[in-house]
């Protein structure tokens, strides 16, 4: 036997704290996403009762609402048994987040382990954990609510389970890989193509895999996503297919020139975000057409599952960047979630390549690049700088993350418990523990203007007689109307008309009357102006947000 190669305890302790420190960074820090908003709303609602599709409209699949629902406690009242009483809102939802996040890093590092032979296996943890962790694009993608960390982390699941179930030959291990990946899907559409390259490549190589493991892993995939997606079918049929599956197909991404420079730019943001790893995908090239080779020798019980897996990961991580790349309007954090698959996929390899001797040396130089990498990300002025002004950088007087605080307190403070607010920004309604009028749980995606009546009825939306109506009968006593607000109609997501735009604003300022403004509020630092209805004389209010 031989001994393993021997990495430094220091070199794990200084990729968990640089982990955490971007972690960290980024959840107090971070800029807000609109998406943080209606990904919480939604989990507050399950947790009351209700259900995406046939109460509320939703556009990805249901496990991460009702995941998130089950910590709705933490999103209210933080967690005073640890001194966070107040970090509840947004920032509790970025907490668990987080959390997810870090146990995704940790099971593709226990992946990577398992993929090459005993000698190698601290050398490629450490590489895919530094991979994953020790990039401050990743990290703040894992740190905002997004699908993406629990999407990777049930991804990840699955793949370790089927290695193991093959390796040990383990049938309920196979079957558990079923049950995770159908449930990745049902967080993340796009991650439902990973189902069919398992299940057609298990059958294809079943002999050297085990005969039966195809089936195991169907009858786990099936039972998920007949548990997952069967009762929001059976109850929503039109809501649930509308938003699952057409909704994504149906934004418009201008000319084809405008596609063509969208794709492009998608591919030159992602190889920005993860330069690093691709930078070692080119040196792994190199190496082997220089003729180096593998000097990893697996076990015998672990080469069928060690090969099978990688290649079921490079199918896996080709098919669902192929979607991505081929939406209407592709956006480079598509990527976030599959990227763990990558960081595995290239750091095998590696420390095959380099050989017993050579990967302590591969995962430092690995650890320095990449802290090097994090320290110069144009993301970390982000945390500091508002724009510029000509020639002068723009401090921020405060975090993104502690301005929605502020103003939501504002909002407390003259509003009831109960009250709706009648806002665009749901991450404003989580934080201020306010509700919104029923059909703008989407937000800004939730005014379509061409559809019929019935149809915003059963996708729980807003076409334009509905939003007049609203605006024209709504109770809520303040309007929080940010740089997204009656802004953007959907579903080909495009700006509203100059009538609509022009009928809307004047609605609210027949019922409305200015309360304050919040410059620099929220996703994309637009400005927030509040309203109050009217009902008399405007109180003197502390206008300095």
């Amino acid at each position: 036997m031989t001994s393993p190669a021997r990495i430094s305890p220091l070199l794990w302790l200084i990729a968990v704290m640089a982990a955490a420190a971007l972690s960290c960074a980024n959840l107090y820090l971070g800029d807000l996403n609109q998406d943080e908003g209606w990904y919480l709303y939604a989990a507050g609602l399950v947790a009351k009762g209700q259900l995406p599709y046939l109460d509320f409209a939703f556009s990805q699949g249901p496990v991460m609402p009702l995941v998130y629902a089950l910590f709705q406690p933490i999103f209210t009242a933080g967690l005073p048994a640890i001194g966070l009483a107040t970090a509840g809102g947004v920032a509790g939802g970025r907490l668990i987040t987080v959390l997810l996040g870090l146990a995704a890093a940790a099971v593709a590092a226990r992946l990577a382990a398992r993929l090459v032979s005993a000698e190698l296996r601290a050398g490629a943890a450490l590489a895919t954990f530094t991979l994953i962790s020790v990039n401050v694009y990743q990290s703040y993608f894992f740190t905002v609510v997004k699908t993406y960390s629990l999407t990777a982390l049930l991804l990840l699941a699955g793949f370790l389970a089927l290695v193991e179930g093959q390796s040990r030959r383990r049938a309920w291990l196979i079957f558990l890989a079923g049950i995770f990946m159908a449930m990745a899907a049902g967080a993340r559409s796009s991650a439902g193509v990973v189902l069919p390259i398992v299940f057609f490549y298990l059958l294809l190589v079943r002999r050297q895999v085990g005969a039966l493991a195809w089936l195991y892993f169907g009858l786990g995939a099936t039972l998920a996503a007949a548990g997952v997606f069967l009762p929001l079918l059976i109850l929503a049929p039109e809501a649930f297919l509308y938003w699952v599956i057409k909704f994504h197909t149906l934004r418009h991404s201008g000319s084809c020139l405008m596609t063509l420079v969208y794709k492009v730019g998608f591919l030159s943001r992602v190889l920005q975000a993860y330069f690093v790893a691709f930078g070692l995908g080119i040196a792994i090239i190199v190496a082997k057409w220089a003729g180096r080779n593998p000097t990893d020798t697996p076990a015998p019980a672990d080469i069928s599952a060690g090969r099978s897996s990688l290649g079921m990961i490079w199918l896996s991580l080709g098919a669902i960047s192929l979607i991505h790349f081929l939406a209407p309007f592709p956006y480079d954090d598509y990527q976030v979630f599959v990227f763990p698959l990558l960081a595995v996929a290239l750091a095998c390899p590696a420390v095959r390549l380099s050989g017993q001797r050579l990967v302590p040396w591969l995962t430092l130089g690995l650890l320095i690049i990449s802290l090097g990498a994090a320290c110069s990300s144009p993301l970390n002025q982000d945390w500091f700088i508002q724009g510029r002004d000509r020639i002068w950088w723009l401090v921020k007087d405060r975090s993104p993350l502690q301005k929605l605080r502020d103003t939501a307190e504002l909002i407390r403070q003259e509003t009831n418990p109960g009250d709706e607010l009648l806002t665009q920004d749901p991450y404003l309604a989580v934080e201020a523990n306010r509700k919104l009028p029923a059909g703008l749980e989407m937000g800004q995606f939730s005014y379509f203007p061409a559809i019929s009546d019935d149809q915003a009825a059963v996708l729980h939306v807003f076409n334009r007689a509905g939003l007049e109506r609203l605006l024209r009968t709504t109770e809520a006593p303040l309007a929080a109307l940010s740089g997204y607000a009656l802004a953007i109609q959907s579903p080909e997501v495009t700006p509203l008309t100059p009538e609509d735009k022009a009928l809307f604003a004047a609605i609210v300022a027949e019922r409305y009357e200015l309360m304050t403004n919040v410059t620099h509020f929220g996703q994309a630092s637009t400005t927030l102006v509040i309203y109050r209805k009217k009902a008399g004389k405007l109180r003197t209010i502390d206008c300095r947000l």
